[in-house]
């Protein structure tokens, strides 16, 4: 994806900390996944956790951020205060339901976009979350998909152009970075259990907690989310969308990286640049350590605009539910092969459906190839296609390093998030704006669509639903629906 800017909770202090509070007690939502082999799937009882980003950091009831700035007494803006920070500062529990609108029952989880909450005499507001599949109370479950498949079936159905109900993995630690483990930092009393540790190639800046520290160097309050605000560092990792949508658009798209675990980048431009651009210099954007746009497959790129959307003339109705069968085929059919091709399948109203074919010129040949599946080949002959003057994903080492990173082990990430960079045109409107390119097409939606301050208004009772998850050996989920 292009851009990712995931809102913080509009509470009296919505944050990431590093010590774990005791004011509010965290009860996680359990969630059932399932299991399979060829002989069937058996069902696992799990739970999610919510991002500490969106959680009240507090020290003594008092609050240690509130609305996008820090707290100047238990965090100030320096290298000292990052560390006083971490030491100073609870992260609170969540009351899931109540104020982030999040609410599972067996095998479901669904995350609302806007939740109003009272629990004084303030109203507050919530805006969409990101949780994470736990493996148990304290560890995040790992998931290691190299010859295998992962289904799940989605609602979409009230998702309006703007906004994202995403499902995705990404490379954080098993423990969120937890103070004692071995992928862990001293001042990360928290752990996963609160939802710690976030990173992906975004290589995002707005974290409030990085490495067991503050991320208050350098913190610039948001101009158009009351909120959010930007630090000086930033998280970056390997990520795996699978699934990135709403009722217009879809795409799933892998992001390689040159780290091999989660790496601490610092500001826009340097070094160890995060890879920020502007519009006086939007090559700064590749500046990184990843691969920031992704080999992305969304059919309505190149013309094909009538496989996804809301009613009867698209071949996938997004007014009902469907089911995404994503495959991780290997070089050699084993589980550590290398890996050279992602599948996806729909199933919907009982027919299988591949994903819509699409043509393009062979950057090898000049030929036509058509393709159905994230490869190699499809990566570099969509980039040429689409004139894009970077191919990082082949830069970071294509699908044989997604691979490896997958074999590594990645974290199931479930969120709704609208966009207050760039109003998620990258996902289903033209982007960039006013681009001459057919290609930048995206979706049907108006390029003025998705502006956050119109949708939170307009698409308050917006919500995604994901279900019955499965994983398994390649062919033993998606037969027994």
């Amino acid at each position: 994806m292009w851009s990712k800017v995931i809102l913080a909770l509009a509470l009296s202090a919505p944050v990431r900390s590093q010590q774990a509070g005791k004011l509010v007690v965290e009860t996680h939502p359990p969630l059932t996944v399932s299991s399979c082999t060829t002989s069937g799937c058996t069902k696992q009882t799990k739970s999610v956790t919510v991002d500490a980003n969106w959680r009240w950091l507090e020290d003594s009831a008092v609050n240690c951020y509130t609305g996008n700035l820090w707290d100047q007494t238990n965090c100030p803006s320096s290298a000292s205060g990052a560390t006083q920070c971490a030491a100073n500062c609870n992260l609170e529990g969540a009351t899931y339901e109540e104020s982030y609108g999040i609410t599972s029952k067996d095998d479901s989880l669904t995350l609302a976009f806007i939740t109003k909450d009272t629990p004084g005499t303030v109203e507050l507001t919530n805006v969409g979350s990101r949780t994470y599949l736990m493996a148990s109370q304290t560890k995040y479950e790992m998931f290691k998909l190299l010859n295998k498949e992962f289904t799940v079936t989605v609602d979409v159905s009230k998702l309006p152009c703007g906004l994202n109900g995403a499902l995705y993995f990404v490379e954080m630690a098993e423990s969120g970075g937890m103070s004692g483990t071995t992928d862990g930092f001293t001042g990360n009393k928290a752990g996963a259990e609160f939802g710690t540790g976030y990173c992906d190639a975004q290589c995002p800046r707005d974290l409030k907690f990085i490495a067991g520290e503050a991320n208050v160097i350098d913190w610039v309050p948001s101009d158009t989310d009351a909120n959010a605000g930007f630090g000086f560092y930033g998280n970056c990792c390997d990520e795996l969308d699978i699934w990135e949508a709403n009722s217009i658009s879809q795409a799933y798209t892998p992001h390689t990286c040159s780290n091999t675990k989660q790496q601490k980048c610092e500001g826009p431009d340097g070094t160890n640049s995060c890879g920020e651009g502007t519009d006086e210099d939007p090559e700064a954007r590749f500046a990184g350590f990843c691969d920031k746009n992704g080999c992305d497959y969304n059919p309505y790129r190149y013309g094909v605009t009538d496989f996804y959307g809301p009613g009867k003339d698209f071949d996938i109705d997004t007014t009902k539910p469907l089911t995404l069968v994503t495959q991780f085929i290997t070089d050699d059919a084993t589980d550590t092969g290398d890996l050279v091709e992602i599948k996806r399948f729909f199933i919907q109203n009982g027919n299988l459906w591949e994903m819509a074919p699409v043509a393009v010129p062979s950057v090898e040949t000049g030929e036509w190839v058509s393709y159905n599946s994230i490869t190699d080949d499809f990566c570099s002959d969509t980039r040429a296609y689409f004139n894009e003057s970077h191919n990082d994903f082949k830069k970071y080492g294509g699908l044989k390093s997604m691979g490896e990173s997958m074999a590594r082990g990645h974290v199931l990430v479930m969120s709704l998030w609208d966009d207050h960079a760039v109003n998620m045109l990258w996902l289903d409107s033209l982007y960039p704006p006013a681009s001459p390119n057919p290609h930048d097409m995206r979706g049907s939606c108006p390029e003025t669509s998705g502006v956050p301050a119109e949708v939170e208004v307009s698409a308050a009772s917006a919500s995604v639903t994901f279900s019955d998850v499965r994983f398994g050996p390649i062919g033993s989920t998606f037969m027994q629906q």
